[in-house]
């Protein structure tokens, strides 16, 4: 029997499904659409943006870095352009294997492999990193017949910088490096993070450091149109880079060069002031350390070298180097005294050779200097005027009259890493120690910081402002290295401004009185034998500090002890004494007393400056001895010294 279909049923179940699939139909065009409408219309620009990006490369121009130049427009830092073989790591299949084919055909040393895999261990594998730089034209010609056996490896043409001089003023002008993960964060944390694309270097130390964004310039770019697979095509748009300017620097590169000389292999610092406006003519640091070493990243041998010598020839000396002043802080003390109304001129104390106090003796010049007033307190250095000086002062009152002059203080120089030294008080002492019993400030701990000892400790940059302050009669300005910035477009000379200098204070007769014995010191007292014959008036004073402390009623004596722990030389003077031109404050580490070793090199200093007069070599070399006083070899002119580049400027 044949089942009689429901026509009715079937066709209502059609049409159902005809509706459902519609609707599916329907739906799916209206995703369609509207994918479509979200991407062609509310996307529009990020999509744009991005097949645009993908289509064209942005690149980095990195510009050309400013010089440095300094008082006389003689070049400190340069850049010269040579070819490097650069490695990029995530194209260069199994690197090991790499290097050791690219040995074959160019030369790598061991110290370059361990330079590259430091490079690896700062940086990111898709980056280009170099393996040798400084290539010759036969190692690039043979490179580039074989370039194809070597994927991810290329020679590119890149800027370095170069210090002409060599360790010339490496402490003052400093040196670049590579960006290392920490400076790369905080430079893109900071506004200028898009003028730092394609940068690798940056200044790390002194003047590059201090005006890295003078000297580095504005990056600029190149747009390129790319092919699917990133090679290049055609150059689209481009904005050319513009170089950094130069530094001006007031120092004086020929007195800088003479100042190390004078030092020879000899440990120390000297700062050269003009009291008149806080340029900075000479900041030495001895031993100095050649700045070419660190552009390309210094290789193991030479750091260890430089950062495990005794010598710390990378302590920056004349900033972060403390030491008590020794007897150059008399003058300070007496000027103390005068403007508290503590003590009179016209008093006159007896110095028997030694100071005695609360049962303790504290001893001076040998056999005493008898009846002593002010003058010929600070004329011969009497330890005895200036001990029962402090008691009376108090180490509150000392400190807070040193502290406008600079002493214990930031100066506020234009570079960075000052130390600020100790300049003792009651609070410093409260808030230095832990154990309560060592809080406590003993009035006996006074005497000492009368003649630059105890606690004392202070930057000859410190005492060579100290000492600009006094010569030019109370005004003290912030010192400066650099003098002006020169358009690298232009041309224009800029002069950077300085804030105005800031009078202390002191009354006129006051420092006469101070200044006047700082004369007899150099005419009739300890610094008589260095300056006989000089043409021009100086003032100064002589200063032997304490490397260690030999404990009380100890005799000195410099055989019995190790090298590095005999007294400092100092000296602090200016000239010419009435019209101040030059102030500067020195030390030679170990060398014994002031008047031996540190005058000498200051009366040098003065005779190039006032006079024009460089040192023959043999009076150089009887300098570096402390045997110097007047000339024994006829000077020369400076303009006659030529400056002999230790490490000649590379093509």
């Amino acid at each position: 029997m044949t089942e009689l279909r429901n026509s009715e049923a079937d066709a209502s179940r059609f049409r159902l499904r005809v509706v459902a699939v519609g609707l599916v139909v329907l739906l799916a065009f209206g995703l369609i659409v509207a994918r479509l409408i979200f991407l062609q219309v509310v996307r529009h620009e990020d999509l744009a943006e991005q097949a645009e990006s993908n289509r064209t490369a942005v690149v980095p121009i990195v510009p050309n870095r400013g010089l440095i130049l300094d008082r006389n427009g003689v070049v400190l830092a340069t850049n010269y352009s040579a070819y490097t073989l650069e490695i990029t790591p995530s194209k260069a299949g199994v690197l090991e294997d790499t290097i050791e084919e690219l040995s074959k055909v160019v030369d790598i040393q061991p110290r370059d492999k361990r330079r590259f895999k430091r490079l690896m261990e700062e940086s990111r594998s898709f980056e280009s990193l170099p393996i040798r730089t400084r290539l010759t034209d036969q190692e690039v010609a043979r490179f580039t017949a074989q370039r194809y056996r070597f994927p991810g490896v290329d020679i590119k043409a890149r800027l370095f910088r170069n210090y002409p001089l060599g360790d010339v003023a490496s402490h003052a002008i400093g040196y670049i490096g590579r960006i290392n993960q920490r400076e790369k964060e905080r430079i893109d944390d900071s506004d200028d993070a898009p003028n730092y694309r394609g940068t690798e270097y940056i200044g790390k130390l002194g003047v590059e450091q201090a005006y890295e964004q003078q000297l580095h310039g504005t990056t600029g770019v190149e747009q390129m149109e790319t092919s699917a697979g990133g090679r290049a095509v055609r150059k689209l748009n481009s904005r050319a880079a513009t170089p950094g300017d130069s530094v001006m620097l007031s120092i004086d590169i020929k007195l800088q060069k003479l100042i190390e000389e004078l030092y020879g292999d000899r440990r120390g610092a000297l700062v050269a002031i003009d009291p008149r406006n806080g340029e900075v003519l000479a900041l030495v640091s001895k031993p100095t350390f050649d700045p070419n070493l660190f552009v390309e990243g210094i290789d193991v041998e030479n750091w260890q070298a430089l950062n495990e010598s005794i010598d710390k020839p990378l302590l920056n000396r004349a900033l972060r180097g403390t030491y008590p002043p020794g007897s150059t802080y008399k003058p300070f003390m007496a000027l103390g005294a005068l403007q508290l109304g503590k003590r009179a001129p016209s008093l006159v104390l007896n110095d028997p050779g030694f100071y005695t106090f609360g049962g303790h003796t504290f001893r001076s010049h040998e056999g005493g200097l008898g009846g002593v007033d002010m003058h010929r307190a600070i004329q011969f250095s009497s330890n005895t005027y200036f001990y029962s000086l402090a008691v009376e002062m108090g180490v509150d009152t000392i400190h807070d009259f040193m502290k406008p002059l600079g002493f214990g203080q930031s100066t506020g120089i234009d570079l960075n890493g000052e130390l600020r030294g100790v300049l003792p008080s009651t609070e410093w002492k409260r808030n230095t120690y832990k154990r309560p019993e060592m809080k406590r400030w003993f009035p006996g701990e006074t005497v000492s910081l009368g003649i630059g000892q105890g606690y004392n400790n202070f930057t000859m940059l410190q005492l060579a402002l100290a000492e600009a302050t006094l010569a030019n009669g109370g005004t003290r300005y912030r010192p400066h290295l650099a003098k002006a910035v020169k358009d690298s477009v232009t041309g224009a000379v800029t002069e950077i401004v300085q804030p105005p200098g800031e009078s202390l204070g002191y009354l006129p007769k006051n420092v006469e009185i101070v200044r006047n014995a700082l004369v007899a010191v150099n005419k009739g007292g300890t610094g008589t034998r260095v300056f006989a014959g000089a043409a021009y008036t100086s003032a100064g004073k002589t200063g032997t500090a304490q490397a260690v402390s030999l404990g009380q009623n100890v005799k000195y004596n410099a055989k019995a002890l190790e090298e590095h722990q005999r007294d400092h030389s100092l000296f602090a003077a200016y000239a010419p004494a009435e019209a101040p031109r030059i102030a500067l404050a020195l030390i030679v580490e170990n060398a014994g007393f002031g008047a031996a070793h540190a005058a000498p090199i200051a009366r040098r200093v003065f005779d190039y400056w006032l006079q024009g007069e460089y040192p023959s070599e043999e009076d150089i070399a009887a300098t570096r001895k402390g045997q110097s006083s007047a000339p024994i070899g006829k000077p020369r002119q400076a303009a006659d010294v030529p400056l002999m580049p230790v490490a000649a400027a590379r093509p």
